[in-house]
């Protein structure tokens, strides 16, 4: 394996949720590859910040603002990515939203929310984004950003895993449909990342004691240490790679 198998200039990739936490360090991530990006999220200010930075790396960026909830948005935002960047060789589908309250005391609407976002959403980006790429002729990457929720059962996430495991198999549904014209699509599976989602519950005493005794690191990982997965799943040297997992939780899950 050579290093310019990870080469990711001449691409172009549209990252969904990119305007801050683990969306805006993957999609740096990817610009530091070589990649131009999409940028997609609902805060335009924040959109443009990590635009100027993808810009201080010497790569192009488009700021896209989208609410992936509103129906048809979707088709929209990939639409107005294409115009302004002429075609797509990479999607990751890191938009989500948290879970977490008791499954007895769920009311549908949150349920709703959180499948729509972290399930349904990444159907139609991917949907939208493969036909494009089967229009013009097959080939490309579609990395979806799961959990290791989605994994295993975890008490006071059942909206949450429930979306996350639906992810997992979605993944493995499209990969298997899509291979015939070139297309891999793969999950990242982090466990606890510091971001601005999961920062209060990581301060609490409990917190600190899940870390303490379930993470066999002893710590969570910051959002720049997924970019080298994201990388190697949008580069070619991921290309026999296809319907996979790829799971970085620090350890836990070797439990």
């Amino acid at each position: 394996m050579s290093l310019p198998a990870f080469d990711l200039h001449e691409r172009i990739a549209l990252v969904t949720g990119a305007s801050r936490g683990i969306g805006r360090a993957l999609a740096l991530g990817l610009a530091e590859a070589g990649a131009d990006i999409a940028l997609t999220s609902r805060t335009r200010p924040d959109l443009e910040a990590a635009a100027e930075a993808i810009g201080r790396l010497g790569r192009k960026a488009w700021v896209v603002p989208a609410d992936l909830s509103v129906p048809g948005g979707i088709d929209e935002m990939v639409g107005q990515a294409l115009a302004a960047a002429g075609r797509i060789d990479i999607l990751v589908n890191n938009a989500g939203v948290p879970g977490v309250g008791p499954a007895v005391d769920l009311a549908e609407e949150f349920w709703d929310r959180v499948l729509d976002t972290n399930l349904r959403a990444v159907f139609l980006c991917a949907r939208a984004v493969a036909r494009h790429m089967i229009t013009r002729g097959g080939g490309g990457k579609i990395v979806n950003v799961g959990s290791t929720a989605g994994l295993v059962g975890e008490a006071n996430l059942a909206a949450y895993c429930a979306s996350k495991g639906g992810v997992v198999l979605l993944t493995k549904a499209l990969a298997v449909e899509w291979a015939r014209h070139n297309i891999q699509v793969n999950t990242l599976c982090p466990g606890y990342v510091r971001t601005a989602m999961s920062e209060a519950f990581l301060q609490t005493d409990q917190g600190r004691e899940y870390i303490r005794r379930r993470i066999p690191m002893r710590r969570v990982a910051e959002p720049e240490e997924l970019a080298g997965a994201v990388v190697f799943l949008a580069s070619a040297a991921s290309d026999y790679m296809t319907g996979a997992l790829l799971v970085m939780d620090g350890g836990e899950s070797a439990w």
